[in-house]
C-alpha cells in the first residue's frame, strides 16, 4: 500500500490518470476495493449494479454524469461489461485517479456469461464474449502502464517511466482555446462549433467566451448538471435555460448569443429550432464513440448548416498528453480516428468475412470496425461488441492493395414461430432484436412475415475517397449472391432522404414502408426496404409494395416529404383491411399502422365515429379532439377509436367481426 500510495502521488504531479484491475473472486475483490478507498482519499464513484461505496451511479445512468470530475473511481464489472459507461467513467476522472477495474478470475472470464450482452446480443439469456474479453485482456497485458492485480498474487507495480512535471489549467486560456476565442468574439451572426474528445477544455472555453462578450448570452444542454465547468468559468454571466423551456417561449428569451454545450445529444430538429431564434450559436459536442451521436452530428448535421465556422481541440487540458488511462480505452474501444486522407486506388476484390477460431480479433476485423466508425454516424463500442461476439452476424470486406475500403456488415433475422409472428403482427408480443423482420409484421399487412429468413444491412460503408465508384452496389449484390439458401430476402432499414433511398433503389431494393414519424436522432422519417431472395421473399415483398400503393394517398398527409411511390386507387374494404382492423380493434397494432384500412373504413360506414374521423380524416391535434369529445388524454383517445372500429365492424358484417376477433384473441395467450 506504501508503494500504491507512492505511484498515486506521481500520477498526480505527472497529470495522469491509470487503470488498475482487481481479477478474482467478488469477496475477494469488494474487500479490496475498501481497503483501496481507506488508503487513497478521493470521491471513490462506484459504476454498476450492488454499489459498496457511497457515491455510487448505475450503468445506465453513466452519460448523466459527463462533464463532471471525480478522483478515483470502481466500475464494476464482474456480471457484464458495458462498454460506453466504461469509456464515459474514464471520461470523467481528473488528474491523479485511479479507474479500478473489477473483473471475474481472469483465465474464467472469456468464457463466461457477461449480462451485458442482453442488451445487444439478441438472446434470451445472457452469452460469453470471448473475443471482446481476449481483445481486452490483450490490450490489458501489452499495456505496461497498467496494474492487473490477480487474486491469489500480491500486488506489485511495473517499473512506470519517469514523466514530466504537469502544470494544471490556471483559469487562464491555453494557446488552443485563446486562438478559438480571438475567433470567436470578433464571430458575425452564425453558427460555430467546437469540437473535440473529451478533456479538452471545450466547456471550460465557452465560460470563457461567456466571460468576455459584451452582450447577453443564454446556455442550453440536455441537462444542467453537465454544464458545472462552464459555470466555474462564466460566473456571473452563466445562465442557464433548459432546451424545452427555451422553445416554449422563445418571445421571452432574447439575447445575443446561444451555446448549447454536448448539443449532439439534442434532437436534430430541435436543434435546427433553437438556432433559427439567435443571432450568434455556439454548439460544443464531444466525437468520442461512446457519446453514440457525436460522429452523427459532424457527419449529417453541421453538414446540413449552409453557413458553419468549425473548430476542433485536440490538446488535454484535464490530463497531461499520452495519458496512460486514455491511451488504454482508445486502444480497447478503437477509438483512435482512422486516416480518410489516403486510399488505395487499385482494383476491389470482395472477401466474407468470418470471425476466426483465434479469439483475439485479427488487424482486418478492428479495420472494418474503424472503417464503419469513422462513416457511420451511429457506430459505437456498443456495435463494437456485437461485432466480435453476437451470434448470426455476416461480414463483407471490399479489399484494395490489402486494405480494407469497404465494409458491410449484415444481421440475420425472422424466422419466428408462426404463433410468435402472428402475436407480433396483433401487437401482444415484442420478443428481442429482429429489427425489420418484426416492423414487417407489427407495422405491415402480413401476419406470417416475420416467420420469414431476412438479412438486415446493419452498416455499410466505403471510405470516403473510393466513393462513387459502385462498391457498395457491389457488395450488396456480393451479399445477394452468397447469402444462405434459406434466406428469402435482404433488408435495410434507415432515415428517407432521396440520395439514400437512390443508393438502395440502386442495389435493387423495393420501399416497402416509410413511418409517419421524424427519428429525433436523423430528423429522417424511417423507411424501410426489401430485396428478395427466394419465391416467399418475393410474395412478401410485392404484398407490401401493393400495401403501401394502396395506402400511400391517406399516408402522404401524415409526412412533410414527397415520397417516391404510386398510388393505386382502391378504396374497397378488402380482406387484408378487414383482418387490419380486426387487429386494430381488438389488439394492439398502432394507429399509424393502419391509416390507409382506417381511412376506407370511414368511407363504407355511415356511423358518425366522431373520434375517429377527427383524428383520421382531418387530422385534428390529439389535445383538441380530446377536449372536444372531452376524453383524457392519448391512451384515451386510442382506446375510444379501437371501440368506434369494433361498432363500425359489427354494423358492416357482424359475423365477420366475430369471427376475426375470436382468432385474433387466441394469439394474446400464446408465450
Amino acid at each position: 500500500m506504501e508503494q500504491l500510495r507512492h505511484a498515486t502521488a506521481i500520477m498526480a504531479d505527472a497529470g495522469i490518470r491509470r487503470m488498475m484491475i482487481l481479477a478474482g473472486e467478488s469477496a475477494w475483490s469488494s474487500q479490496h476495493v475498501q481497503a483501496l478507498a481507506r488508503q487513497l482519499p478521493g470521491d471513490w464513484l462506484w459504476v454498476g449494479a450492488a454499489p459498496e461505496l457511497p457515491l455510487h451511479c448505475a450503468t445506465s445512468a453513466m452519460r448523466t454524469l459527463l462533464g463532471r470530475e471525480f478522483l478515483h473511481a470502481v466500475f464494476d464489472a464482474r456480471n457484464g461489461l458495458d462498454a460506453e459507461a466504461l469509456a464515459a467513467l474514464a471520461g470523467t476522472l481528473k488528474a491523479g485517479s485511479w479507474l479500478v477495474l473489477l473483473a471475474p478470475l481472469w483465465n474464467d472470464w472469456p468464457m463466461r456469461p457477461d449480462c451485458d450482452s442482453n442488451r445487444w446480443s439478441e438472446q434470451p439469456e445472457a452469452i460469453p464474449t470471448p473475443h471482446f474479453v481476449a481483445h481486452l485482456q490483450h490490450c490489458i497485458d501489452a499495456d505496461s502502464e497498467c496494474v492487473l492485480w490477480q487474486q491469489n498474487q500480491a500486488l506489485s507495480f511495473p517499473e512506470f517511466a519517469s514523466r514530466p512535471m504537469w502544470h494544471a489549467a490556471q483559469g487562464a486560456p491555453f494557446e488552443e482555446q485563446a486562438a478559438i476565442l480571438n475567433e470567436l468574439v470578433k464571430m458575425p451572426p452564425g453558427v460555430a462549433v467546437v469540437t473535440a474528445p473529451r478533456g479538452r477544455g471545450k466547456s471550460a472555453l465557452a465560460g470563457m467566451l461567456l466571460r468576455m462578450i459584451a452582450g447577453k448570452a443564454l446556455v442550453t444542454a440536455p441537462g444542467k448538471a453537465a454544464t458545472d465547468v462552464m459555470a466555474e468559468h462564466a460566473g456571473d454571466r452563466f445562465s442557464f435555460v433548459a432546451p424545452d423551456a427555451l422553445l416554449a417561449n422563445t418571445a421571452a428569451f432574447q439575447a445575443d448569443w446561444l451555446i448549447i454545450d454536448e448539443a449532439a445529444a439534442l434532437p436534430a430538429p430541435q436543434l435546427r429550432e433553437l438556432i433559427a431564434h439567435f443571432p450568434r450559436v455556439l454548439l460544443t459536442t464531444t466525437v468520442q464513440g461512446y457519446e453514440g451521436t457525436g460522429r452523427g452530428f459532424v457527419l449529417k448535421f453541421c453538414a446540413s448548416l449552409d453557413a458553419l465556422t468549425r473548430y476542433t481541440l485536440s490538446t488535454p487540458i484535464r490530463w497531461a498528453v499520452n495519458d496512460p488511462l486514455e491511451q488504454l480505452i482508445d486502444t480497447i474501444l478503437l477509438f483512435d480516428e482512422p486516416d480518410v486522407t489516403t486510399a488505395p486506388q487499385g482494383g476491389v476484390s470482395l472477401q466474407t468475412i468470418e470471425r476466426s477460431s483465434e479469439l483475439q480479433p485479427s488487424e482486418q476485423w478492428q479495420g472494418m470496425y474503424r472503417l464503419l466508425s469513422g462513416a457511420h454516424y451511429r457506430t459505437s463500442p456498443l456495435d463494437w461488441r456485437r461485432m466480435l461476439d453476437a451470434p448470426g452476424q455476416h461480414f463483407i470486406a471490399a479489399i484494395s492493395d490489402d486494405e480494407t475500403v469497404g465494409a458491410t456488415w449484415l444481421v440475420e433475422e425472422g424466422g419466428l414461430d408462426e404463433h410468435l409472428s402472428r402475436a407480433v403482427w396483433a401487437g401482444f408480443r415484442r420478443p428481442r432484436g429482429n429489427l425489420v423482420a418484426q416492423s414487417l409484421a407489427a407495422h405491415g399487412g402480413s401476419p406470417l412475415a416475420a416467420t420469414l429468413k431476412g438479412l438486415r444491412v446493419s452498416r455499410i460503408a466505403v471510405h470516403p475517397l473510393r466513393q462513387r465508384q459502385q462498391i457498395g452496389q457491389q457488395m450488396i449484390a456480393w451479399a445477394k449472391e452468397h447469402a444462405p439458401q434459406d434466406i428469402d430476402y435482404l433488408s435495410v432499414s434507415f432515415g428517407f432522404t432521396d440520395e439514400l433511398w437512390r443508393f438502395w433503389q440502386c442495389c435493387g431494393f423495393e420501399l416497402v414502408r416509410v413511418g409517419s414519424h421524424r427519428e429525433a436522432s436523423s430528423g429522417c422519417y424511417t423507411a424501410m426496404a426489401l430485396l428478395p431472395l427466394t419465391g416467399q421473399g418475393k410474395a412478401l415483398t410485392e404484398h407490401e409494395q401493393t400495401r403501401l400503393q394502396r395506402d400511400i394517398c391517406w399516408l402522404q398527409p401524415w409526412i412533410d416529404e414527397p415520397l417516391p411511390v404510386i398510388s393505386v386507387e382502391d378504396r374497397a374494404l378488402n380482406n387484408d383491411d378487414w383482418l387490419e382492423l380486426t387487429g386494430f380493434a381488438f389488439g394492439h397494432r398502432p394507429l399509424e399502422a393502419c391509416l390507409g384500412s382506417l381511412n376506407r373504413l370511414l368511407l363504407a360506414s355511415d356511423l358518425p365515429l366522431n373520434a375517429l374521423r377527427a383524428r383520421v380524416q382531418q387530422q385534428s391535434n390529439v389535445d383538441t379532439i380530446c377536449q372536444q369529445l372531452q376524453i383524457s388524454g392519448r391512451k384515451g383517445l386510442l382506446n375510444v377509436m379501437r371501440q368506434e372500429v369494433q361498432k363500425a365492424l359489427e354494423k358492416l358484417d357482424e359475423q365477420q367481426c366475430i369471427a376475426l376477433k375470436t382468432s385474433l384473441l387466441q394469439l394474446q395467450f400464446f408465450h
